[in-house]
């Protein structure tokens, strides 16, 4: 379980994180918002890499002020994964599993074998890294993650810069393994989340915005999501920032728009979708 309370983080006067409390248990845990929400500080908070204005949390009832103790239960994959190309995969994995204290070598060399095969590398894991596509990359950055049989894994926008059947098998990998453990996966793509998390946070300028469920999330957009099919002058009275998307037809361009109210006498009200609730969630506390 990860618990936080009233959590605050600030740099020079700027509040990256701001009071933030909340609760999450085993699983797929996903935490949304916009670049510059806080969801990269709050994830170097809870892997230890910097230390909380105020407030606290703890991981599996360790607080964050034992790091070393906190340290043993978390793997981390930051958004930024940098390696040593010229090692191969199983050196580099090789290298982390001794800076992590697995020290009795064979040990270190059968549960290196053993995530190699979970990660589906076994085939490129006496190749270069400088060799490896970016998906690859992601891969290894998983298994090192894993090394030490983490109770939790922390990983920062992994999907970003990967190609669509990539983003789908490196998901697929994540759901597996939060099964016993808690995954907690930072992305600002609605679709990382929509079919593999049980548990969501949304973070907009450093506050909770919303802690829960994924209908939690879709609900905010019910009654503001709207569809209309209109000409090129309608179009054109209408916010580009309300629009969600279009698609020309014969009769007209289909819309689909956010609004608290109908933004055109033809316009119907529709079901919101995961996406739609985010972006309402978003705009709103953008124009707060």
């Amino acid at each position: 379980m990860i618990t936080t309370q009233n959590l605050t983080k600030s740099y020079k006067g700027h509040l990256a994180l701001d009071d933030v409390t909340l609760t999450f248990n085993e699983g797929m845990v996903g935490l949304l918002g916009p670049n510059g929400a806080g969801k990269t500080t709050f994830l170097r908070v809870m892997a230890t890499l910097q230390k909380p204005t105020s407030g606290s949390a703890s991981i599996f009832g360790v607080p964050l002020s034992q790091p070393e103790e906190v340290r043993r239960q978390i793997g981390y994959l930051p958004q930024h994964f940098s390696v040593y190309p010229q090692l191969t995969g199983r050196e580099f994995l090789d290298y982390v599993g001794v800076l992590k204290g697995i020290h009795a070598a064979k040990a270190r060399q059968e549960e290196i074998k053993r995530i190699l095969d979970q990660v589906n590398l076994t085939d490129k894991a006496d190749k270069k890294v400088r060799t490896y596509s970016g998906g690859m990359r992601q891969r290894l950055g998983i298994a090192q993650a894993l090394l030490g049989s983490p109770k939790m894994l922390i990983v920062d926008e992994p999907t970003a810069g990967l190609d669509p059947e990539e983003r789908v098998r490196f998901r697929n990998i994540l759901t597996r393994f939060s099964v016993g453990r808690i995954v907690l996966l930072s992305t600002h793509i609605v679709a990382d989340i929509e079919s593999n998390c049980r548990q969501i946070a949304v973070l907009s300028r450093g506050q909770l915005v919303l802690s829960g469920n994924l209908s939690d999330l879709a609900d905010v957009g019910d009654g503001k999501v709207w569809q209309a099919v209109l000409n090129d002058e309608e179009l054109r009275q209408i916010n580009p920032m309300a629009i969600v998307s279009t698609q020309r037809l014969e009769e007209g361009v289909s819309c689909r728009i956010i609004s608290d109210d109908a933004p055109h006498p033809a316009a119907v009200a529709v079901k919101p979708t995961l996406e739609d609730g985010y972006l309402t969630l978003i705009g709103r506390e953008r124009h707060a």
